[in-house]
C-alpha cells in the first residue's frame, strides 16, 4: 500500500510558527496603540487644574476647559497690599451672603 504524502506529511518548520506569533503580536500592539490615542483624546477634552511649582515665586497655574488652556503666571512677588477696601460681605444664618459695598458717603 501506499501512502498518501498529503496525509503523512507534516510540517515541522519553526518558521511558521514564528511568523504567525509575531502577526499576532503585531495585531494586539495596533490595538493597544489604538487604545491609549483614544484615551488622549478623550483627556484633552476635559476640564483639568494644574498648579506647576506651588509656593514659589514662580509657581504657574494652568487652566484647561473645553480642550482651551490658559496658563497664570506668577510675577515672582507678593500681591499683598496692591488693593482697596471694596466693601464688607456678610453671610446670613441661611447661607445667604450679602456684600455691601463702600464708597464716598454723600
Amino acid at each position: 500500500m501506499k501512502h498518501l504524502s498529503i496525509l503523512g506529511e507534516e510540517d515541522d518548520d519553526p518558521m511558521l510558527s514564528a511568523v504567525n506569533l509575531v502577526d499576532v503580536f503585531l495585531v494586539l500592539v495596533v490595538a493597544l496603540l489604538t487604545a491609549v490615542a483614544l484615551q488622549q483624546q478623550e483627556d484633552a477634552n476635559e476640564n483639568v487644574t494644574i498648579i506647576k511649582k506651588p509656593g514659589e515665586p514662580d509657581m504657574e497655574i494652568v487652566v484647561r476647559q473645553n480642550g482651551k488652556e490658559i496658563r497664570y503666571k506668577g510675577n515672582g512677588g507678593s500681591s499683598e497690599g496692591q488693593g482697596v477696601r471694596a466693601g464688607v460681605a456678610y453671610k446670613l444664618k441661611d447661607g445667604n451672603i450679602i456684600y455691601v459695598p463702600e464708597g464716598d458717603k454723600p
